[in-house]
């Protein structure tokens, strides 16, 4: 059975301002089936009577909505998240994509989508926590969406594409050919026309998640990244790669390599060991007073798994 948006996908308002807007997020989520509120960091009420007022009949999802204060903290448990940016004029080292072509990538794991602030959006720095980017298509007379109506937007073609994938799903177990069989007192023939369909959709829902095959299924979850970075960024501070004043522009770097790799739980554990293994040479082996390089071959750190 295919994964519903409602348990694999989390709604993320980065510092929302309006509560007309949170409500009216509420309402279309619910409209749409998701039921996933994050709030990073609100600067408004979204229990107060205007968030209610909008949400109509959605109040159990504001009541529901999780508050954290960052966005690493919203998300915590994700495999894959996409942020959104109404924004194309500044120089995004992420292609921008069209929400039709990228949401569905969210029905596959526990993902996010993120939602910046409704005077100016996401930062870069925040832009680079999502390993994909997309941007509404509109006017170029009034390109600037209003908060809601992006989520709306966004969330229709999640439950457009959900709805897809659901009648496919019953196509194959109840083939209307098998059915017509049955009318006709031909039921034996059942099975093979099931199999065949059944086939079919197996083949579609293999074709859908090898259209990239550089994105494993089984991805890192966004917090592990997280802790390699922090881990990755103390190191290479510690010997001089990067510098306090520059750090956070290389990081951003780092972090769009990674993105793009999609690593596994198991090589983001290989790559943390390297730098733990890196860190216990630096501690354990002395520098040799005129060079630059490390007295004598290093054993393996007996100690490090």
């Amino acid at each position: 059975m295919l994964e519903t948006a409602d348990a694999n996908i989390r709604i993320v308002l980065v510092e929302p301002a309006g509560p007309l807007n949170v409500g009216s997020v509420a309402r279309v989520m619910k409209n749409m089936g998701l039921h996933q509120l994050v709030l990073v960091n609100p600067h408004c009420d979204h229990l107060g009577e205007e968030a209610r007022l909008m949400a109509v009949r959605a109040a159990d999802i504001l009541e529901t909505t999780k508050i954290v204060e960052s966005l690493p903290a919203a998300l915590v448990g994700c495999v894959r998240a996409i942020a959104t940016t109404g924004d194309d004029s500044r120089s995004l080292p992420t292609q921008l994509e069209d929400p039709a072509d990228a949401l569905p990538w969210l029905l596959e794991a526990p993902s996010a989508l993120i939602f910046g602030r409704e005077d100016c959006g996401l930062t870069n720095a925040e832009l680079n926590r999502a390993q994909r980017l997309i941007r509404i298509p509109s006017s170029d007379a009034y390109t600037s969406l209003n908060l809601a109506q992006a989520v709306a937007i966004c969330c229709y073609e999640i439950y457009r594409e959900e709805g897809r994938r659901k009648k496919e799903e019953e196509d194959a177990s109840f083939p209307g050919s098998a059915w017509e069989r049955i009318s006709r007192g031909s039921a034996s023939s059942i099975p093979d026309a099931t199999d065949n369909l059944s086939t079919c959709y197996q083949e579609k829902l293999a074709t859908r998640q090898t259209e990239n095959p550089s994105i494993p299924l089984a991805s890192a979850p966004l917090e592990n990244l997280e802790g390699y970075y922090q881990q990755l960024e103390t190191l290479l501070l510690k010997i001089g790669y990067l510098q306090r004043h520059t750090a956070a522009s290389r990081m951003e770097k780092f972090r769009r390599l990674y993105n793009r790799a999609y690593p596994t739980v198991d090589e983001v554990a290989m790559l943390r060991g390297v730098l733990r293994q890196t860190e216990w040479a630096i501690k354990t082996y002395p520098r040799e007073a005129n060079s630059d390089t490390l007295d004598g071959a290093l054993p393996e750190n007996p100690t490090d798994s």
